[in-house]
């Protein structure tokens, strides 16, 4: 048998000091991985409570944070629960609620069920149009609908001249539901589309030896298994409803229709004389209302184990054949697509190139660039587009970087408070636009050393808060990335004495690149199209696209409405087409 001898003129001893493992720093006996682990958890925390923190406690004081002296009362919540109009809000912010998530899950559910598990002619195509509503604000979608569906839409307009009446009033609860609706199903449907995709087929291959037919297996074996991401997304939809801004105030405003989010719209910007404690309380009642539904969500999915049928060995898919029907379903999947969002979206395209959009008289008659060259003479029009693209570029670069740091150090890391980093990087997920807003509106005014006279009324403020509203949705795109990375390689690096920075400087880093790209595309795109934290944040200096739309909505300019909102949707549709070209074929890097 042979032994292993050091080279000549070396000895074992010399041969084993070749190798040091590198030594770092230990200041206050604290090495620079925990440092590192506290400061995000240290930021995560304050970013989380700031708007938290203020809103609960503006809701027991008598006179606004940003006053002297004071004192606790509970007359917000008194004067709330006695004020005659806000039962009726209550009830119209849940029969919205409730029917955008009823539609949502019915357009969403078969849709991705007959995409995923049958033969579909065209079915990546239609994968891809299901998804395309979610690069459109629901902002924009409304102001498409109404040009188009409205009282003296295009469309409206032409079905009273065929039909002599309008089956469909958008000035109504399920008006706005519908609308809505077409706006949030992608949501529901990406997230049942991928459970189907990832779901082992045996099952229903098991039927069809049993002799069930295309139909019954998927209402009885398909469906079952979707159960936990329907309760996912139906709750997720849910929540979006009860904090949404747009379509309720561009609907709900002309008849007098109010839920949570244009109560506090109305009661807190709108007002002359605010009170702040009731809206406050308001605030509070929301908030505690949609971490309700985030806590029932959990409670609900607790035993989602006994839906698990990805086990060690997957059976490849076998799609099933509809027969005739398959020709129903692409004609009902086609019909919301075209439908549902891109007529509206056609209909803004040409009003921001016409002055008068209407059937009664040809559009090419009036085509005109009038509409652009307001938008691009006036320096506040073109200030809210460039801060847009800022708060989108910065927020999103940002944003995505913290989200790896943070999934860093709550999945991959032996930081003993990993757990609540991942909390607190998803709990804003929680909390409604509108309520993120007013929370920093009263932080900054409460905030030390001069803080928040610094950031109030700037783009930086609604930097902060547009990344807090996307935060988890980085959180969520970048971790399951992570995880997938072999943990072998983290300890390969460790027994050669790197600590938890070196190791994902050295060795994960290139690994973690495509996805913080996947990450910064998904954030860009969220950061772009929000709107509602400043509603609150804004000031003439700092306006964004979506706040501008909204006060050229109130004063009848829709010719300028539709010029901004067509530019939004080219910058993003370049955007997301850039995106794909960079990073096709590196999915692997």
């Amino acid at each position: 048998m042979s032994t292993l001898t050091p080279p000549v003129g070396t000895s074992a001893d010399d041969h084993a000091e070749t190798f040091k493992p590198p030594r770092y720093r230990r200041p206050f006996g604290i090495g620079r991985d925990q440092a590192v682990q506290y400061a995000v958890l240290a930021f995560l925390a304050v970013l989380v409570l700031a708007p938290i923190v203020p809103t609960l406690y503006q809701s027991i004081r008598n006179r606004p944070l940003y006053e002297a002296g004071g004192a606790f009362t509970v007359r917000g919540y008194v004067d709330l629960f006695t004020d005659a109009g806000f039962g009726e809000v209550a009830l119209n912010t849940l029969l919205f609620a409730g029917l955008t998530t009823l539609l949502s899950l019915a357009i969403a559910i078969p849709m991705a069920i007959v995409v995923v598990r049958t033969k579909l002619p065209g079915g990546r195509l239609i994968a891809l149009a299901m998804q395309w509503p979610f690069f459109i604000s629901s902002l924009i979608l409304g102001f498409g609908w109404i040009i188009m569906y409205g009282p003296a839409g295009f469309v409206s307009i032409k079905v009273q001249q065929v039909f002599g009446g309008v089956p469909w009033n958008l000035y109504s609860i399920p008006g706005m539901a519908l609308t809505e609706a077409v706006a949030l199903a992608p949501i529901a449907y990406v997230f049942c589309a991928n459970a189907l995709r990832q779901s082992d087929a045996s099952l229903e291959s098991a039927a069809q030896v049993c002799g069930a037919g295309p139909l019954r297996i998927l209402g009885q074996v398909v469906v079952p298994l979707l159960r936990p991401p329907i309760v996912y997304s139906a709750i997720l939809v849910f929540s979006v409803s009860i904090e949404t801004l747009s379509v309720p105030l561009l609907y709900g405003q002309p008849v007098n229709i109010d839920v949570f989010s244009t109560f506090l719209y109305h009661n807190g910007l709108q007002s002359v004389d605010p009170d702040y404690t009731m809206l406050g309380a308001a605030s509070t009642i929301i908030l505690f209302v949609t971490v309700s539904l985030v806590a029932v969500q959990a409670k609900l999915l607790k035993d989602a184990a006994r839906f698990v049928s990805v086990r060690g060995k997957v059976t490849r898919p076998r799609k099933l054949d509809l027969g005739w029907l398959k020709w129903v379903s692409i004609a009902c999947i086609w019909f919301y697509v075209v439908v549902g969002a891109l007529v509206p979206i056609v209909g803004l395209v040409f009003r921001s190139f016409t002055l008068i959009f209407t059937p009664l008289q040809s559009p090419l008659r009036t085509v005109t660039t009038q509409n652009y060259e307001i938008v691009f003479d006036s320096d506040n029009y073109v200030q809210s587009l460039w801060n847009s693209l800022i708060v989108a570029g910065v927020g999103s670069a940002v944003v995505s970087a913290l989200a790896v740091v943070a999934v860093m150090v709550a999945r991959r890391s032996t930081f003993r408070f990993g757990r609540v980093v991942e909390y607190l990087a998803l709990i804003p997920q929680s909390l409604p636009g509108i309520i993120i807003g007013i929370g920093f509106f009263w932080a900054f005014a409460l905030a030390p050393f001069g803080i928040g006279s610094v950031l109030q009324g700037t783009v930086y403020a609604v930097i902060i808060a547009f990344g807090m509203r996307a935060l988890p949705s980085a959180f969520g795109s970048v971790a399951p990335a992570i995880m997938q990375i072999g943990g072998e390689l983290d300890n390969a690096a460790r027994v050669s004495g790197a600590d938890w920075l070196m190791t994902f400087f050295r060795v994960l880093r290139a690994l973690v690149t495509p996805a913080f790209a996947g990450a910064l595309v998904l954030t860009f795109v969220i950061m772009l199209k929000e709107y509602s934290p400043a509603v609150f944040l804004s000031s003439a200096d700092n306006n964004i696209l979506g706040t501008t739309m909204l006060s050229l909505w109130t004063q009848g300019r829709a010719g300028s409405v539709a010029a901004l909102a067509t530019l939004q949707i080219a910058i993003t549709a370049v955007f997301v087409a850039l995106a794909g070209l960079l990073m096709k074929g590196k999915h692997h890097a």
